[in-house]
C-alpha cells in the first residue's frame, strides 16, 4: 500500500473538477480527505457527459475524482455546521477550496479565520482567474479559458478555425499543479514549522500547459498564424510532425529525418526535400506524405517506419486502450466495486512508488456516507448528532 501521506488531513471543500481531481492525487498518496459537502451534494455529482450517463448510481464527474476520500456533509448556512468547521479544521493539516474567490471569507473560514484556528495550517485555493483581478468575477470553466488563453487557437486548424481539446485538460493541468503545490507546501512545513497559501488558477494552468508554444511566439519575429498548418499538428513544428490517414486508419508521425522518411515512403524524386526544408516547405512536404500514406494500410506504414526508425504510432480510439500491451503493463485502469456494489472502472493513480500504483482504497462514496464517523471523531455523541440531523446541519438522517 502506498501511504507516503498516511497521518496528513486534508479538509476538502472542492467542486466541479481542477480542485477534487488535485485532492484525489493526495488521498491516493494516504492522506485523509475529508471531503465536505452540501445536503444536495456538491456540483460533480449533479453533472455527467454522454446524455447524463451514470454508473454505480453516480456521475462521471464525480467517479472522476472522488476515490480515496470521505463524505461529510455540512450546510454551511447553519452556525452548527460552521462550528464542526471550525473543529475539524483545529484538526487538518491542509484546507483545500475552489468557491469563487471571497466565499470563505464571508462565511468566517477564509484564510485568516483558518490560520487563526490552525496556525500552521495550508490554505490551497484553485480559481478560475486567480484571488483578485480584473477577471475574478467571471466564472471559471476549462472551455472558457481554452478560449481566453489561446489554446484554442493553436488546437485549431486553418481549415476549421479555433477548436478546443476534445477533454478538460486545464482542469487536469490545474489539478496537478494544485497537487504539487499543496506538497511543495507540506514539505516547507516540515522543514520550517510553518503553514501558508497557495493559489493555482486554471487561466494560469493554460499558459503553463503551452510554455512550449508560446516561448517560441514571444521570442523574435511571431508568426502570422498559429493555427496548425493542414497536416502538422502545431504551428512551429517542421514537417513531418501530425496525423495522416492511411487505407484503413490513421497513423502519426513524429521527430524524423524526412529524407529518411521519403526512402521509407517510395517517394518520387520530385517529391524529396532536403531535412533543411523540414519548415520552410513543409507544407509541400507534408501533402506528398499524406498522398502517400493514404494509398497503404497502417500496418504497411508501421512496418516501413519501424525498419527505418522513424518515429510513429497507431492512432487509437478508446475501443483499443484496454487491450494496448503497454497500458495493460502499466496498469493504467482499475476495475473496483463501487459504494452501491456495481463495478466500476477507473484510471488509476499516474505515478508509481517504488513499482507501486496507489491503490482504489474507497471507491467515490455516497453523499454523507461518513458524516456520522468524522464527527464521532470530534467528540459528537449519538444524541448531539441526532441534534443535527434535526437542524439539518449536517443533511437529512440515513
Amino acid at each position: 500500500m502506498v501511504d507516503l501521506l498516511k497521518g496528513i488531513r486534508v479538509l476538502s471543500f472542492n467542486h466541479f473538477l481542477m480542485g477534487p481531481v488535485g485532492v484525489q492525487f493526495l488521498a491516493d498518496l494516504g492522506a485523509d480527505v475529508i471531503a465536505v459537502e452540501p445536503p444536495d451534494g456538491a456540483f460533480q455529482r449533479k453533472w455527467s457527459g454522454a446524455n447524463n450517463k451514470r454508473v454505480d448510481g453516480q456521475s462521471m464527474l464525480f467517479l472522476v475524482g472522488n476515490r480515496n476520500k470521505r463524505s461529510l456533509v455540512l450546510d454551511l448556512k447553519k452556525p452548527e455546521a460552521l462550528e464542526i468547521a471550525r473543529k475539524l479544521i483545529a484538526t487538518a493539516d491542509v484546507l483545500t477550496e475552489n468557491f469563487r474567490p471571497g466565499v470563505l471569507d464571508k462565511l468566517g473560514l477564509g484564510f485568516a479565520a483558518a490560520r487563526a484556528i490552525k496556525p500552521d495550517i495550508i490554505y490551497a485555493t484553485a480559481s478560475g482567474f486567480g484571488a483578485d483581478g480584473p477577471y475574478v468575477n467571471r466564472p471559471g470553466q476549462d472551455l472558457l479559458v481554452q478560449a481566453l488563453s489561446g489554446l484554442a487557437v493553436i488546437t485549431g486548424t486553418r481549415k476549421s478555425g479555433p477548436r478546443a481539446i476534445g477533454v478538460s485538460a486545464v482542469d487536469h493541468h490545474g489539478a496537478a499543479l494544485f497537487a504539487a503545490g499543496i506538497l511543495a507546501a507540506l514539505v516547507k512545513r516540515a522543514r520550517t514549522g510553518d503553514g501558508g497559501r497557495i493559489d493555482v488558477n486554471l487561466l494560469s494552468a493554460a499558459l503553463d500547459l503551452q510554455q512550449e508554444s508560446l516561448t517560441c511566439y514571444m521570442n523574435g519575429e511571431p508568426p502570422d498564424d498559429t493555427h496548425q498548418p493542414e497536416h502538422v499538428s502545431g504551428w512551429y513544428y517542421s514537417a513531418p510532425y501530425g496525423i495522416y490517414a492511411t487505407r484503413d486508419g490513421h497513423v502519426a508521425i513524429s521527430l524524423g529525418s524526412i529524407e529518411v522518411l521519403a526512402e521509407a515512403l517510395d517517394l518520387p524524386r520530385e517529391q524529396r526535400f532536403a531535412d533543411s526544408e523540414a519548415f520552410s516547405r513543409r507544407d509541400e512536404i507534408t501533402a506528398a506524405i499524406a498522398a502517400n500514406v493514404a494509398s497503404r494500410t497502417t500496418a504497411e506504414c508501421l512496418d516501413r517506419f519501424t525498419s527505418l526508425g522513424i518515429w510513429h504510432a497507431p492512432v487509437n480510439d478508446y475501443s483499443k486502450l484496454a487491450d494496448d500491451p503497454q497500458i495493460k503493463h502499466n496498469g493504467s485502469f482499475q476495475t473496483v466495486q463501487g459504494a452501491t456494489g456495481a463495478p466500476i472502472t477507473l484510471v488509476s493513480h499516474p505515478i508509481q512508488y517504488d513499482g507501486q500504483v496507489p491503490e482504489v482504497r474507497m471507491p467515490p462514496q455516497k453523499l454523507g456516507a461518513q458524516s456520522e464517523d468524522v464527527l464521532t471523531e470530534l467528540g459528537y455523541d449519538q444524541d448531539a448528532i441526532r441534534t443535527l440531523y434535526g437542524t439539518g446541519a449536517i443533511g437529512s438522517a440515513p
